[in-house]
Protein backbone atom coordinates (compact mmCIF):
# COMPACT_ATOMS: atom_id res chain seq x y z
CA UNK A 1 0.00 0.00 0.00
CA UNK A 2 1.56 3.57 -0.95
CA UNK A 3 1.09 6.16 1.00
CA UNK A 4 0.73 10.01 -0.47
CA UNK A 5 1.57 12.45 1.04
CA UNK A 6 1.33 16.33 -0.20
CA UNK A 7 4.59 18.06 -0.50
CA UNK A 8 5.73 20.24 2.79
CA UNK A 9 5.64 23.68 0.29
CA UNK A 10 2.34 22.92 -0.60
CA UNK A 11 1.31 22.61 3.51
CA UNK A 12 3.60 25.68 4.50
CA UNK A 13 1.83 27.61 1.70
CA UNK A 14 -1.28 26.97 2.60
CA UNK A 15 -0.40 27.44 6.11
CA UNK A 16 0.87 30.99 5.83
CA UNK A 17 -2.19 31.86 3.64
CA UNK A 18 -4.79 30.47 6.40
CA UNK A 19 -2.61 32.92 8.86
CA UNK A 20 -2.77 35.99 6.90
CA UNK A 21 -6.33 35.78 6.00
CA UNK A 22 -7.07 35.34 9.98
CA UNK A 23 -4.62 38.69 10.72
CA UNK A 24 -6.56 40.74 8.08
CA UNK A 25 -10.20 40.05 9.42
CA UNK A 26 -8.31 40.34 12.99
CA UNK A 27 -7.49 44.00 11.67
CA UNK A 28 -10.93 44.87 10.23
CA UNK A 29 -12.52 43.65 13.40
CA UNK A 30 -10.62 46.21 15.12
CA UNK A 31 -11.25 48.78 13.13
CA UNK A 32 -14.57 48.04 12.40
CA UNK A 33 -15.73 47.48 16.14
CA UNK A 34 -13.66 49.95 17.30
CA UNK A 35 -16.02 52.82 15.45
CA UNK A 36 -19.33 50.82 15.71
CA UNK A 37 -19.16 50.78 19.53
CA UNK A 38 -18.09 54.28 19.74
CA UNK A 39 -20.78 55.39 17.43
CA UNK A 40 -23.41 53.38 19.26
CA UNK A 41 -22.45 55.03 23.09
CA UNK A 42 -22.51 58.56 21.00
CA UNK A 43 -25.76 57.86 20.47
CA UNK A 44 -27.09 56.52 23.55
CA UNK A 45 -24.69 57.93 26.19
CA UNK A 46 -26.30 60.36 28.81
CA UNK A 47 -24.61 63.43 28.96
CA UNK A 48 -22.36 63.20 25.56
CA UNK A 49 -22.63 65.34 22.47
CA UNK A 50 -20.77 64.68 19.76
CA UNK A 51 -20.76 68.14 18.37
CA UNK A 52 -18.72 68.93 21.73
CA UNK A 53 -17.40 66.11 23.58
CA UNK A 54 -14.55 64.03 21.64
CA UNK A 55 -15.06 60.00 21.70
CA UNK A 56 -12.47 59.62 23.94
CA UNK A 57 -14.79 61.15 26.69
CA UNK A 58 -16.64 58.16 26.23
CA UNK A 59 -14.13 56.99 28.49
CA UNK A 60 -14.97 58.89 31.72
CA UNK A 61 -17.63 57.83 34.09
CA UNK A 62 -19.24 54.76 35.62
CA UNK A 63 -19.42 53.56 31.85
CA UNK A 64 -16.11 54.45 30.98
CA UNK A 65 -14.74 50.82 30.86
CA UNK A 66 -16.90 50.17 27.68
CA UNK A 67 -14.85 52.55 25.60
CA UNK A 68 -11.45 51.77 27.58
CA UNK A 69 -11.96 48.50 26.79
CA UNK A 70 -13.14 49.51 22.91
CA UNK A 71 -9.42 51.02 22.81
CA UNK A 72 -7.32 48.50 24.15
CA UNK A 73 -9.59 45.39 22.23
CA UNK A 74 -8.91 47.75 19.01
CA UNK A 75 -5.40 48.58 19.54
CA UNK A 76 -4.48 45.01 20.48
CA UNK A 77 -6.39 43.46 17.23
CA UNK A 78 -4.67 46.21 15.29
CA UNK A 79 -1.16 45.00 16.63
CA UNK A 80 -2.03 41.76 15.67
CA UNK A 81 -3.23 42.36 12.35
CA UNK A 82 -0.54 44.02 10.96
CA UNK A 83 1.70 40.66 10.20
CA UNK A 84 -1.59 40.29 8.13
CA UNK A 85 -1.50 43.20 6.31
CA UNK A 86 3.30 42.64 5.87
CA UNK A 87 2.29 39.26 4.31
CA UNK A 88 -0.47 40.42 1.83
CA UNK A 89 1.69 43.09 0.74
CA UNK A 90 4.79 41.26 0.72
CA UNK A 91 7.03 42.46 -2.54
CA UNK A 92 4.60 45.21 -3.46
CA UNK A 93 5.42 49.13 -2.66
CA UNK A 94 4.04 49.82 0.85
CA UNK A 95 4.86 46.57 2.09
CA UNK A 96 7.13 47.84 4.61
CA UNK A 97 5.25 50.83 6.00
CA UNK A 98 1.85 50.20 5.84
CA UNK A 99 1.78 47.19 8.49
CA UNK A 100 4.37 49.44 10.37
CA UNK A 101 1.91 52.73 10.32
CA UNK A 102 -0.92 50.29 11.46
CA UNK A 103 0.57 48.43 14.51
CA UNK A 104 1.70 52.45 15.39
CA UNK A 105 -1.54 53.34 15.07
CA UNK A 106 -2.79 50.10 17.43
CA UNK A 107 -0.27 50.77 20.19
CA UNK A 108 -2.04 54.08 20.32
CA UNK A 109 -5.25 52.55 20.45
CA UNK A 110 -4.14 50.40 23.17
CA UNK A 111 -2.32 53.19 25.34
CA UNK A 112 -4.86 55.51 24.62
CA UNK A 113 -7.50 53.00 26.49
CA UNK A 114 -5.26 52.97 29.68
CA UNK A 115 -4.15 56.43 29.84
CA UNK A 116 -8.09 58.23 29.92
CA UNK A 117 -9.22 61.23 29.01
CA UNK A 118 -10.26 63.76 32.26
CA UNK A 119 -13.71 64.12 32.68
CA UNK A 120 -14.90 67.89 31.31
CA UNK A 121 -17.36 69.70 29.61
CA UNK A 122 -20.21 68.17 31.65
CA UNK A 123 -19.38 64.80 30.45
CA UNK A 124 -20.08 62.56 32.23
CA UNK A 125 -23.10 63.52 33.92
CA UNK A 126 -22.17 66.07 36.95
CA UNK A 127 -18.72 66.42 35.90
CA UNK A 128 -17.30 70.50 35.60
CA UNK A 129 -19.02 72.65 32.69
CA UNK A 130 -15.49 73.75 31.69
CA UNK A 131 -11.99 72.60 30.86
CA UNK A 132 -10.16 71.27 34.14
CA UNK A 133 -6.77 71.45 34.46
CA UNK A 134 -5.10 68.32 32.44
CA UNK A 135 -3.45 65.45 34.63
CA UNK A 136 -0.83 63.30 33.44
CA UNK A 137 -3.08 60.43 32.39
CA UNK A 138 -5.24 63.23 30.00
CA UNK A 139 -2.05 64.36 29.00
CA UNK A 140 -0.95 60.49 28.04
CA UNK A 141 -4.18 60.08 26.42
CA UNK A 142 -3.60 63.14 24.44
CA UNK A 143 0.14 61.96 23.33
CA UNK A 144 -1.40 58.32 22.47
CA UNK A 145 -4.41 59.67 20.23
CA UNK A 146 -1.70 62.14 18.24
CA UNK A 147 0.38 58.83 17.34
CA UNK A 148 -3.14 56.90 16.07
CA UNK A 149 -4.26 59.68 14.15
CA UNK A 150 -0.92 60.39 12.35
CA UNK A 151 -0.30 56.48 12.18
CA UNK A 152 -3.45 56.29 10.60
CA UNK A 153 -3.23 59.50 8.23
CA UNK A 154 0.47 58.53 7.32
CA UNK A 155 -0.84 54.80 6.51
CA UNK A 156 -4.04 55.88 4.45
CA UNK A 157 -1.07 57.94 1.85
CA UNK A 158 1.77 55.58 1.79
CA UNK A 159 -1.80 52.63 0.75
CA UNK A 160 -2.78 55.61 -1.61
CA UNK A 161 0.55 55.03 -3.16
CA UNK A 162 0.44 51.40 -3.22
CA UNK A 163 -2.44 51.19 -5.35
CA UNK A 164 -0.92 54.02 -7.72
CA UNK A 165 2.09 52.08 -8.12
CA UNK A 166 0.12 48.80 -8.89
CA UNK A 167 -2.32 50.66 -10.98
CA UNK A 168 -5.49 50.61 -9.19
CA UNK A 169 -6.80 54.39 -9.59
CA UNK A 170 -9.94 54.33 -7.87
CA UNK A 171 -8.66 52.74 -4.05
CA UNK A 172 -5.76 55.00 -4.76
CA UNK A 173 -7.98 57.95 -4.81
CA UNK A 174 -9.86 56.49 -1.71
CA UNK A 175 -6.79 56.05 0.12
CA UNK A 176 -5.95 59.76 -0.21
CA UNK A 177 -9.41 60.94 0.58
CA UNK A 178 -9.26 58.87 3.34
CA UNK A 179 -6.60 60.30 4.83
CA UNK A 180 -7.05 63.91 4.08
CA UNK A 181 -10.14 63.65 5.95
CA UNK A 182 -8.78 62.58 9.22
CA UNK A 183 -6.23 65.98 8.22
CA UNK A 184 -8.80 67.91 7.56
CA UNK A 185 -11.09 66.88 10.79
CA UNK A 186 -8.05 67.18 12.94
CA UNK A 187 -6.99 70.33 11.62
CA UNK A 188 -10.13 71.90 12.19
CA UNK A 189 -10.77 70.34 15.60
CA UNK A 190 -7.40 71.50 16.97
CA UNK A 191 -8.17 75.19 15.58
CA UNK A 192 -11.03 75.41 17.84
CA UNK A 193 -13.30 75.17 14.78
CA UNK A 194 -17.36 74.73 15.27
CA UNK A 195 -18.31 71.04 16.26
CA UNK A 196 -14.40 70.49 15.58
CA UNK A 197 -15.14 66.75 17.71
CA UNK A 198 -17.26 65.68 14.90
CA UNK A 199 -14.81 66.71 12.22
CA UNK A 200 -12.28 64.97 14.27
CA UNK A 201 -14.21 61.71 14.81
CA UNK A 202 -15.55 61.49 11.26
CA UNK A 203 -11.97 62.15 9.86
CA UNK A 204 -10.89 59.21 12.19
CA UNK A 205 -13.79 56.57 11.55
CA UNK A 206 -13.28 57.57 7.59
CA UNK A 207 -9.58 56.50 7.69
CA UNK A 208 -10.39 53.34 10.31
CA UNK A 209 -12.98 52.30 8.01
CA UNK A 210 -11.07 52.69 4.71
CA UNK A 211 -7.69 50.59 6.50
CA UNK A 212 -10.25 47.27 7.14
CA UNK A 213 -12.17 47.93 3.97
CA UNK A 214 -8.62 47.25 2.51
CA UNK A 215 -7.58 44.81 4.64
CA UNK A 216 -10.48 42.94 3.89
CA UNK A 217 -9.75 42.89 0.09
CA UNK A 218 -6.78 41.61 0.34
CA UNK A 219 -7.91 39.05 2.49
CA UNK A 220 -10.03 38.26 -0.66
CA UNK A 221 -7.47 37.95 -2.77
CA UNK A 222 -5.46 35.94 -0.44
Amino acid sequence: MTTITAPAAVTTSSTTTTRTRTRLAVLATGLVGWCAVSVAQAATRQGFDILVHPLSQLSTGDLGWVQITNFVVAGVLCVVGAGGLRSALAGTPGATWAPRLVRGAGIGLAAAGVLVMDPGNGCPVGAPTGITAMSWHALGHMVSGTLSFTCLIAACFVLGRHFTRTGRRGPAVASRVAGLALVVGWGWAMGGGVAGTLTLAIGAIATMLWIAAVALGLRRAA
